[in-house]
């Protein structure tokens, strides 16, 4: 496992813009080491990330230039998502901006009750970015992403998980317990299997029925070929839990 922690507590975690391009690095690590079969998102102090520090960062004077910032901003998003392994964020307390949408971007998203939410965007003379556009809809639907990306509403915790961002809401002193039981769980999954699972339901929102069942297809030759699914059957048979190693 793997813990990715913005440590900027007296900011409130927000990202400057040389952090950018160390998210996008660290991401790309991930996803090339072997070793790293979860990664977990999280932030120091009490907020998960306020989004970009626009004073800190500043801007880029001209157009090229700022184009040519966003998107170095959005290479670092897609490198979240390019991940072939489980990401959690887990959220610790406000999650803005494209801090919200660095949340939504991992798998699944384990909130503190004291968690907030907000696409606060708007209220900055700002659209949606860092992958959000794209995630909210598919998480919430297209009527309620409009209304929380151009209301920009800071909703609870409770709120979040009601409408689909937060998978799970817990006690903010059970925060780190749940977390670690979570990838506790996932480190004794096939890590093959974890990872064309994941493709496969990242685009699930694009594809065809009939390109969707082909992709399963396909996956799942691959699957079959593993030591991990030879001692699924094994494990199986003895009446014990597999021991998979994602070779």
């Amino acid at each position: 496992m793997v813990t990715l922690t913005l440590n900027r507590p007296d900011t409130m975690n927000a990202i400057t813009g040389e952090m950018w391009g160390g998210l996008e690095d660290v991401f790309a690590e991930v996803a090339r080491n072997f070793d790293d079969r979860v990664l977990v998102v999280t932030g120091a102090g009490r907020a998960f990330c306020a989004g970009a520090d626009l004073i800190e960062q500043g801007m880029p004077r001209t157009s090229g230039r700022r184009l040519e910032h966003m998107r170095g901003v959005g290479r670092s998003a897609a490198a979240l998502r390019g991940i072939g392994k489980p990401t959690v964020a887990k959220v610790n307390g406000v999650a803005a901006g494209a801090g919200l949408s660095l949340a939504l971007g991992c798998d699944l998203v384990i909130a503190s009750d004291a968690a907030r939410f907000s696409a606060i965007f708007v209220q900055r003379g700002l659209s949606i970015d860092y992958g959000g556009s794209w995630l909210l809809p598919r998480l919430v639907g297209i009527h309620k992403a409009k209304e929380l990306a151009l209301l920009a509403d800071m909703i609870p915790a409770a709120d979040a998980e009601r409408v689909g961002i937060v998978n799970r809401v817990v006690p903010a002193a059970e925060l780190d317990g749940e977390v670690d039981a979570l990838v506790a769980r996932l480190l004794t999954m096939a890590p093959v299997a974890l990872s064309q699972t994941k493709h496969l339901l990242d685009q699930a929102m694009s594809t065809t029925f009939e390109d969707a069942v082909e992709a399963e297809a396909m996956a799942q030759v691959v699957n079959l070929g593993t030591p991990d699914a030879k001692e699924a059957v094994r494990a199986f048979m003895e009446k014990r839990a597999p021991e998979f190693t994602g070779e």
